[in-house]
C-alpha cells in the first residue's frame, strides 16, 4: 500500500509538537563548569625529570608543533678509573598549541612518561603567540593530571614496582644481622652430656642395680630383724 501524501511532514510535525513541550536543560558555563570524562583531552603537561630529550614526540608529531633544544654536559666517572659519561640537558619544550590538533601520539610514543593529559581546557587567549607554552607552563599543567585509574584486582603486577620490591628485600637481607637461635650454647653442652634411662633419680644411678641376698641377721633393707634384736 502506498503512504499517504503528506505522511512524512505530519510524522515530523509530531515529532516536533513533542520536543516543544518538554523542558530544555541548558549549562549555564562558565557558571556551572562541564563534567568532563577522567581522561577528557584538554592539554598536555610535561614531566620534566623523566624527558631525556630522546625526541621521539617532536619526530612523531604530525604538526610539528613541539620544539625541544638541548645540549650535551660530561658526567664525571663515578669510580677511580671508570670512563666519563654524556648525558642531555634539557633547555626548551614548547608545543604550540594554534597548531595541536591533539591526537595524543605524542604521549603515546613518549618511552619515559613525560607528557601526560590534562583534562583542563580554559586556556584561551587573546594573541596567538600565547599559545605556545613553555616547559615551565606546561609544568603548572601537572598539578591538574588525574591520578591513573586503579589496577583491575586480577591484573599482574607491573614490572617495575616487582623489581623495585625484589631489590628492596636483597637489601633487607643483606643489612639484616645473622640470626641466631636461642639459646645455642646450652643446647650444645647438652647435646654432648651422655643421657639418662627415664626414671632413674641421681640417687638411684649412684646404687647398684641388683645388691645380692641380704646378710643372716639382717633383713633385705640392711636393718636387724625384729626377732633378733633381744639377742643383740
Amino acid at each position: 500500500m502506498a503512504p499517504l501524501p503528506g505522511s512524512g511532514l505530519a510524522k515530523g510535525l509530531a515529532v516536533t509538537l513533542r520536543t516543544m513541550t518538554k523542558k530544555s536543560v541548558t549549562a549555564q558555563y562558565p557558571d556551572a563548569q562541564p563534567d568532563l570524562p577522567p581522561r577528557s583531552r584538554g592539554v598536555i603537561g610535561l614531566f620534566e625529570e623523566n624527558c631525556t630529550v630522546c625526541m621521539l614526540c617532536a619526530r612523531e608529531c604530525p604538526d610539528w608543533c613541539i620544539y625541544i633544544d638541548s645540549h650535551k654536559e660530561t658526567v664525571p666517572a663515578a669510580t677511580p678509573g671508570g670512563r666519563e659519561r654524556s648525558r642531555n640537558v634539557l633547555d626548551r619544550f614548547a608545543i604550540d598549541f594554534s597548531l595541536c590538533m591533539y591526537c595524543g601520539i605524542c604521549i603515546e610514543v613518549c618511552p619515559f612518561d613525560a607528557l601526560f593529559w590534562s583534562p583542563e581546557f580554559e586556556y584561551a587567549e587573546t594573541d596567538i603567540r600565547d599559545l605556545t607554552h613553555e616547559r615551565d607552563k606546561l609544568r603548572e599543567w601537572m598539578w591538574t593530571v588525574p591520578a591513573p585509574p586503579a589496577l583491575d584486582p586480577g591484573a599482574e603486577e607491573p614490572k617495575e614496582l616487582a623489581t623495585a620490591r625484589k631489590t628492596a628485600e636483597k637489601l633487607a637481607a643483606q643489612q639484616a644481622p645473622p640470626v641466631t637461635e636461642p639459646h645455642a650454647d646450652e643446647q650444645a653442652r647438652a647435646a654432648e652430656q651422655p643421657t639418662r634411662p627415664q626414671g632413674d633419680s641421681p640417687q638411684q644411678t649412684d646404687q647398684p642395680k641388683n645388691p645380692g641376698p641380704p646378710e643372716p641377721g639382717q633383713s633385705g633393707s640392711g636393718q636387724p630383724r625384729p626377732d633378733q634384736e633381744g639377742q643383740a
